[in-house]
């Protein structure tokens, strides 16, 4: 079992059905029925189409129930519940986000953002920073799978107040401390946090893990030999609720080399992307909170000095392990629930509960393009620089649906007005007055249908004209009118004895120049 990487372009992502759909039936084409995709990013656009990027793993994989897992299954929500506000805050990894693309820096805004939600929804790569999680009580720890699916309405969530962690890390006889420090690292949570570890687990054959970056500059990666991994998790699985990982990643060049670029000349954090597909596989087959913490990848790390580093990196030079953010991520991470029905329930959190997603501007994937489809309100941020080359503004949002905030300041701002019901134009100054639109009055034109002696009749109006005809004691009508500034055609038919009575006038409505197909008209009194 292997997953890796492939780019795309479909030509028609936005035109005939939904992005969404558009979007499935592209991959579906490409990678062919033995192949389930894992993630999906759109990159940007060309004149050949948009450009996408898919990681998926092969053969083909299923959940806990002997399911496909699809990352693509959809189930429209019911409605939009206003009994709490619950946002979802996504910082997409390895693209080189201005903020939160490197170790746990956008804390900050998570943590004003969570100031003006009754819970925020938000992923490991936001809060995570080695040694440090400083995510707020309100903030929901949810792995980005378990996000795509749910706002695609498939999956819900539902808060606990303590999970069994079971922790997974390999064997490393080129660096035997790598294992003590991992272990210390967790004994140290037990003791400060509280947590419920009882076992560690420890794979004598490592996994293989790559980094890898795309033709975008989006950081990627391989995974291989991952059978062994989840033929354990299936086995143990009843006696742990999440799961942290610990192992290796080996770089796609010099492993000093790699350090050395990205702490002194910048870029996305080179770990993230193949991090995020081992944690994409992991929950969406076992339906449980996970993450994962690199260790270190080389004994050459320790004689290196990188010196002052750029703030949003720091946080990585002090730690040896990285792992202790992902364990206090997973003590409370909420438990997932499969195929939510979408009927209320307090204690589980579905699409129907999400009132907004907030994402750096230009990044489009399957959250975005579910929240598209759910009409939840989008909150695109400026100023969150990214890699992604996307105009949110061609997407087929609905009026008012994508809102733009220069940066989380002013995000935090919008998220307060939607949660309070102040429409956000009507804080704009100078104040744009309202749309007048005038509906012209419409046209009514009356046709007469008379009848003379022998059964046949016509009458003529300025706009139209009427014919009648009648015979053998009975009769039948057909009656046509024209009107000035449309079309107006009805059709009537009768039949009855007619004795001389005079027919009733045929009236006939015309609004926008047209008239609709079925008018009933009455001739003989009938």
């Amino acid at each position: 079992m292997k997953v890796s990487s492939q780019q795309l372009t479909i030509r028609h992502l936005l035109g005939g059905k939904s992005p969404l759909t558009n979007l499935k039936d592209a991959v579906d084409l490409a990678f062919g029925p033995g192949v389930t995709p894992l993630r999906v990013a759109v990159t940007g656009k060309t004149r050949a189409g948009h450009l996408c990027e898919i990681e998926a793993v092969e053969p083909k994989v299923h959940n806990a129930s002997n399911e496909e897992v699809s990352v693509f299954d959809f189930r429209p929500r019911r409605h939009a519940r206003t009994n709490a506000f619950n946002a979802v805050m996504l910082i997409p990894t390895g693209v080189d986000c201005a903020i939160g693309g490197h170790a746990g820096d956008a804390t900050p805004a998570a943590r004003l953002l969570a100031r003006v939600c009754d819970q925020l929804v938000l992923h490991p790569n936001v809060v995570n920073a080695s040694d440090v999680n400083e995510q707020t009580e309100n903030c929901l720890y949810v792995e980005g799978s378990v996000i795509c699916r749910l706002l695609m309405g498939t999956a819900g969530l539902r808060k606990i107040r303590q999970n069994r962690v079971l922790l997974v890390t390999e064997e490393r006889p080129d660096a035997p401390n790598v294992v003590d420090n991992t272990i210390n690292c967790a004994e140290g949570a037990r003791a400060t946090l509280g947590m419920d570890i009882s076992e560690v687990v420890v794979l004598e054959k490592e996994l293989f893990m790559q980094t890898g970056v795309s033709d975008s500059g989006r950081v990627t990666g391989r995974v291989e030999r991952l059978g062994h991994l989840l033929d354990l998790l299936h086995e143990k699985r009843g006696s742990y609720d999440a799961v942290a990982l610990a192992t290796r990643i080996t770089p796609h060049i010099d492993t000093v080399e790699l350090h050395r670029s990205y702490f002194g000349e910048g870029g996305p954090n080179p770990w993230g992307g193949v991090e995020a597909i081992l944690t994409h596989l992991t929950s969406s087959v076992l339906d449980v909170p996970s993450a994962h913490a690199p260790t270190m990848s080389s004994e050459a790390l320790r004689t290196e000095s990188w010196g002052v580093v750029e703030p949003r990196k720091a946080a990585e030079i002090i730690s040896t392990t990285y792992l202790f953010c992902v364990l206090k991520g997973l003590n409370r991470a909420p438990q997932v629930v499969v195929n939510p029905s979408g009927v209320y329930d307090p204690s589980i959190i579905t699409a129907e509960d999400v009132s907004c997603l907030v994402i750096p501007d230009g990044c489009v994937g399957l959250p975005t393009l579910a929240a598209v489809e759910q009409g939840i309100p989008v909150v695109a941020v400026r100023n969150n620089t990214n890699l992604m080359r996307n105009d949110l503004r061609a997407l087929p949002f609905r009026p008012g649906q994508l809102q733009y905030a220069a940066n989380y300041y002013e995000a935090a701002g919008i998220l307060t007005a939607m949660k309070a019901g102040v429409a956000p134009a009507t804080l704009e100054r100078p104040m744009r007055p309202l749309r007048i639109e005038r509906v012209a009055a419409p046209v009514v034109v009356e046709t007469k249908v008379s009848r003379n002696g022998n059964g046949r009749g016509k009458s003529i109006t300025a706009n139209g004209h009427a014919n009648g005809h009648h015979g053998n004691g009975q009769s039948n009508g057909h009656a046509n009118g024209t009107a000035k500034n449309g079309h107006a055609i009805g059709n009537g038919h009768a039949n009855g004895t007619a004795k001389g009575r005079r027919t009733k006038p045929i009236t006939v409505i015309v609004e926008n120049g047209q008239a609709a197909s079925d008018l009933l008209t009455e001739l003989g009194g009938e």
